[in-house]
Formats: structure tokens, sequence, C-alpha cells
């Protein structure tokens, strides 16, 4: 068998190449950011950066897994993307909450975060241009749609041009190192909810309190002895507390969809999704004439939810969400066919489906 130092010194010569390779490819991204910006094209592509994931996972043979071979890539993408240009996101707010989480899986950490208050000011940072992208929660698998964001949609022009699937994993993190000394809990609302059976079954004296989030929970109970929040580790982390227990939510399919929202479309991939927006004709059977081109055109419908469209009493929006990616021709034929039994449509976004 070798020596320690004999690996280490294998390990060390590899780490000298692996800079150099790494730093010849963020050359190369430089040079395709000068002729990004000289086309005026988009500096992120979500579409090329799925390309990449793909193909990177097909040569991966291990020991390194999937997840930790895609987190390497992804940081050697975002300090690549930096290179080609500052990149700022803004996410809703604030500091360390999943969907700061969900930015960071996306874009990783060599670009720019900006926390928002509320859902429309993450819309109005990208419509402004103070903001290149926005990362917005749509859907938790146990509490449904996120209403506000679907209704800004509404309101806006803003695309979706890719998304991010983030398994929500609640814990209970606090100063004490003692379980046993935890006299209250603080977190939002749904997280309490969330977490229900879990407290009743190993803190049932404990206080829940409610805070507007699972980051605010955090602050409060790193300045609280006897007291612990629930949350993400991003939040542990940034507020230096103990996790005490991982994961402790009572289901074990807890995954919230977010939207990175842009000025223009992601081009098509080997997997696309198309979200869209209509408003049917006032008449019956609309709804129904309205869906007949995606079963005639074999389309895959995944999702379909109402909104009130706010100008008339019991007039609805309908958001769709499709396989498929807008460029294809049964999606544009189905589109057409759409058209003609409603008063408008319009195509929010095709972008990668993320795998969950």
């Amino acid at each position: 068998m070798k020596k320690l130092k004999d690996l280490r010194d294998e390990i060390n010569k590899l780490d000298t190449q692996i800079i150099k390779f790494i730093n010849q490819r963020a050359s190369l991204a430089q040079e395709i950011g000068k002729i990004k910006r000289s086309k005026k094209q988009e500096i992120f592509s979500p579409a090329r950066e799925e390309e990449v994931y793909q193909r990177i996972e097909e040569e991966n043979k291990g020991p390194l897994s999937q997840d930790s071979i895609k987190a390497i890539y992804r940081e050697i993408m975002s300090g690549a993307k930096a290179l080609e240009k500052e990149l700022s996101i803004s996410y809703l707010g604030p500091k360390a909450s999943y969907t700061h989480s969900a930015a960071l899986n996306k874009f990783g950490s060599s670009v720019k975060y900006l926390p928002a208050d509320t859902i429309k000011d993450v819309f109005l940072d990208v419509e402004k241009g103070g903001c290149d992208y926005g990362v917005v929660p749509v859907e938790n698998s146990t509490e449904g749609m996120v209403t506000y964001t679907l209704d800004m949609f509404m309101e806006s022009n803003l695309k979706i041009c890719s998304e991010v699937v983030l398994k929500i994993m609640h814990n209970l993190m606090s100063k004490t190192t003692d379980i046993k000394k935890i006299k209250k809990i603080y977190s939002k609302a749904q997280a309490i909810n969330q977490c229900r059976n879990w407290i009743k079954n190993n803190l049932p004296k404990a206080e829940l309190i409610e805070v507007s989030s699972t980051t605010k929970a955090a602050e409060i109970a790193k300045n609280e002895k006897d007291a612990a929040a629930i949350g993400g580790e991003l939040a542990a982390a940034e507020y230096k507390l103990h996790i005490l227990k991982k994961g402790i939510e009572d289901s074990a399919h807890n995954v919230t969809r977010f939207l990175v929202i842009g000025q223009n479309y992601s081009e098509k991939t080997r997997a696309d999704k198309t979200s869209l927006i209509f408003l049917v004709k006032d008449r019956i059977g609309a709804l129904y004439e309205a869906l007949q081109p995606f079963r005639k055109n074999k389309i895959n419908l995944t999702k379909i939810e109402s909104r009130p469209s706010k100008r008339k009493a019991w007039e609805y929006h309908f958001f769709v969400d499709m396989v498929g990616h807008c460029e294809d021709d049964m999606v544009k034929k189905a589109l057409r066919e759409l058209e003609k039994n409603c008063v408008f449509v319009r195509v929010l976004g095709s972008y990668p489906t993320m795998k969950i």
C-alpha cells in the first residue's frame, strides 16, 4: 500500500492540473462573454447550463455522486458567469431564506444577491433593470400554489426562463445544544404546520410562536437561551445556531418549486416545460374547447390553475404548465388553435425541466 504522504503528493499534483484546467475553461468563458455582449445576448443561458449538467452526468463514473459533481460545476459556472458579467439576482428575502437557498442552488456563490421584501418587489427589480434575474416561489407540494406569484404574471411582461425545485428540509436549531431545554419554538406559520407531528411527539410542551419568516425565527433564537427555530441549514449557518435535529418535517416529500424570471425566453433543450396564461371567452363550454388542442396534439398538461382576472366578477385566467417547448411543432400548432377559443393567450416561458 502506498504511504499516506505519497497519496497526498498525487492529490497535490492533480490539484495543480485541475486549477490550470479550470482557469483555461474560465478564459474561454470570458471570450464567450465578449461575443455575447457584442451580440447583446444574455450571459445566463439555462439551456446551455442544462446541456453541461447532462453531459457531466453522462461522463461521471464515480465515486463522486451526481449531486456532488453538479455542485462542483455549479460553482465553476458561477465563477465563469461572474467573469463574463457581474450578474445581480433579486430574490424573496430575507437573507438565508429558502428562496435564497434556491437562488444559490441555481446561480452559485459568485454572483450578487439582493433580498426583496415582497414578490412584487422582485418583479420590479428585474423590470426596472436593477437586477438581471429574479427568483420567486410558485408552488409547494404540501401548501399548494403561491397565488401572489401567479397574479404578478397578469401585471408583468417578464418571462420564466428557468425553474428550481428544492427539497425543503426543516431543522430544529438553537443556541443551546440541549434539546430538553427548549421551551419556545419560533418559525413562520407554514413551517410550524409542516412539523406539527414531530413537535407533538418530541416537544409537546413547547410554546409555538409564529413570526414572519424562518430567517427571522433563527435571528430571535440566537438571542434566547431556551428558544429554538425551525428553518433551513442556511439560516442556521447565518446565525451560528446548532442544528439539534435535521429533517423534522412531517412529510418526506416537502418540495418547493421556484421560478427564475427575466427579460428573455430560454432556448430549447432535450426536456422542456412551457408555462402559459389564457383567458377563455364568456360562453358555455369555453374551457372545454380551450383544452381540446392539447389533447388533439398529444401534449401533456402537468398543471392547470385558475385565478380571478380582477377585471370582471367571475372571470378567470387559467395558468397551465405543459410538457414541451414553445418552438416544438406540436406545441406551436396547439397554441394557434388555443388562440381561436380565447380572449388572449400569452406564453410565460419555455425552460428546462428540473428533475426532483
